[in-house]
């Protein structure tokens, strides 16, 4: 049996970058189904940076909530690029986060053509740019390949964060 990954040093070192910024997060998942929502929100220091996530699984729902368009939602069941930052900018469009990271991939078993362990990320700075990721993390098996994904997303949410700081003006609802 695999072993999972120790979210813990992942979680601190965001929590880290995230210090003292008062920058808050969204986020969008995809084949993660809140799994990276739900770990920002149990941790203490990382939950009040939380400020909403969409769990959008289907391709109606990416498009309905998040503006993907239909193109990019059908190209490879909504497993690409472009879905991935369109997904992360219609979570900037729909919160009031600063910084919102998406994930979308194929986590297993395989269907049809799908490379199973294939991951996108797309992470958007409010006012600013997009880092896009794709991840080739195989057939390891659908646990493992979620596991994988947070742990990307952790890592480049820490990678934005800290390229973000001179961005630490936080949102606000007017």
């Amino acid at each position: 049996m695999a072993h999972r990954i120790d979210f813990t040093r992942r979680k601190r070192g965001l929590a880290a970058a995230l210090e003292a910024t008062g920058l808050s997060l969204a986020t969008a998942e995809s084949c993660t189904g809140g799994q990276l929502a739900a770990l920002l929100a149990g941790d203490v220091k990382l939950g009040p940076h939380l400020e909403r996530g969409f769990v959008v699984y289907s391709k109606a729902a990416k498009c309905e909530l998040l503006d993907v368009s239909v193109e990019a939602a059908e190209r490879d069941d909504a497993v690409n690029a472009e879905a991935a930052e369109a997904m992360a900018k219609g979570a900037l469009m729909y919160s009031h986060a600063d910084l919102t990271i998406a994930i979308t991939g194929f986590c297993g078993p395989q269907q049809d053509a799908e490379e199973v362990g294939l991951v996108h990320l797309a992470c958007a700075v409010r006012g600013g740019s997009v880092m896009r990721q794709e991840c080739h993390f195989g057939d390891i098996g659908r646990e493992q390949v979620l596991d994988h994904a947070v742990a990307a997303a952790l890592d480049l949410l820490m990678s934005a964060t800290r390229a973000g700081k001179a961005l630490a003006s936080p949102a606000c609802a007017s």
